[in-house]
This record gives C-alpha cells, sequence and structure tokens, in this order.
C-alpha cells in the first residue's frame, strides 16, 4: 500500500486526534467529516476498534503499511512490552525527531527536509525519512539550508521540545540524548490494540 498523501485534516477529524500534531484540525469543527458527520452514532466491532487505531497511528508518522508492519515485527524481536517498542520505533525515526526538534511544523515537513537532503546525521547528509537515529546521534542542519525560511518559522513557533532531546537552536542541532518514556510517547495511542490487530493476522 502505498504512502497516504491526501488530507490530513479529514483523517484528523475522523478519527478524533490531530494527526498533524498542531490541533489546528479540530479547532472549527472537531467531528467527522461529512453531511453527518456531527451526528455519527455507528458502534464499531472490536476488529474495527483495533483497524482504526492501527490506522491512526500510521497516519500519525505518515509511514505506509509495509514499513509499519515490517517495524512492527522488528518491535517483536526486542526485549520489554511489544507495543512500547513499537512506538519507540516509530519515534526513533529520523523525519519524527526533525519534527520533534521543532526544525519543521509538521512531520509532513520533516519528511520532505529529509528528502531533499537538508538532514544531517553526527555531521554527514542523511536522505532517508526512516533513518533510525541512536541516542547520542546529533541531527543537525545542512549550512545551505539553514536560511531558509519553512525552517525559521517553524523554530520561531516550536513552543516545546521533549526532554529526550538536547536542543541547540543557534547551532540548528538536536541531540538525541535518550529513549524516550511511553509517557513521553502520543498518550492518545492504545497500542494493545496495534498488537491484538496484529496477532489476530
Amino acid at each position: 500500500m502505498a504512502r497516504f498523501t491526501g488530507s490530513l485534516w479529514k483523517k484528523s477529524r475522523r478519527y478524533g486526534i490531530s494527526l498533524t500534531g498542531t490541533g489546528k484540525e479540530l479547532s472549527k469543527r472537531p467531528y467527522a467529516p461529512g453531511q453527518h458527520g456531527a451526528n455519527t452514532r455507528r458502534k464499531i466491532s472490536e476488529y474495527g476498534l483495533q483497524l482504526q487505531e492501527k490506522q491512526k497511528l500510521r497516519f500519525m508518522y505518515g509511514v505506509n503499511e509495509r514499513q509499519f508492519h515490517n517495524l512492527f515485527e522488528k518491535a517483536s524481536k526486542m526485549k520489554g512490552i511489544h507495543g512500547e517498542n513499537f512506538l519507540l520505533l516509530l519515534d526513533s525515526r529520523l523525519d519524527n525527531l526533525v519534527f520533534r526538534a521543532g526544525f519543521a511544523r509538521t512531520r509532513r515537513q520533516a519528511r520532505q527536509l529529509v528528502n531533499h537532503g537538508h538532514i544531517t546525521v553526527d555531521g554527514k547528509r542523511v536522505d532517508i525519512p526512516s533513518y533510525s537515529v541512536s541516542t547520542g546521534q546529533v541531527i543537525g542542519i545542512r549550512e545551505q539550508a539553514r536560511n531558509m525560511d519553512v525552517i525559521k518559522e517553524a523554530i520561531e513557533v516550536n513552543n516545546f521540545t521533549p526532554d529526550y532531546l538536547s536542543v541547540d537552536e543557534e547551532k540548528m542541532e538536536a541531540t538525541f540524548t535518550r529513549a524516550p518514556e511511553r509517557s513521553e510517547l502520543p498518550a492518545e495511542i492504545n497500542e494493545a490494540l496495534i498488537v491484538e490487530f496484529y496477532s489476530r493476522k
């Protein structure tokens, strides 16, 4: 399945959470899209709830189905809780950490910056959004890209940086200091439902 490139605003309203991370999608119309969106009263099956949770997480991180499933399988081979390991792997993707560091306003924008070669890891250019960043590695903006308006604007409006990232705005660098704890990962996601969804297969 190809990566979703449609309207994340509609998806956010459908699932009732901000998939872009800005919260703007739900500020005016916090209900599902469509003619009957505000008055939807349908009962969702157990399978439907599990599928919905998987799709919420997949759209949130902008990952295609194959990458998503591969990461899920990788998480199953790690020590610890399967669902939490899965969230950890998603959160340590390069495009996500560029977003978390405040160098981009959305994950989509962060992915584009990485794709276009504007991001470095430990001083070396990396243009693979799914690159898994290890603790201690430093994410930076290439010198040629430091004057880009989208990056400057993102840094100016950013008002929150997670504790597992140490950001130097002057150097435009962020260090992935440690693995995030579950409380620092998306609270609106019930990863147990995703584990149940894949265990049915």
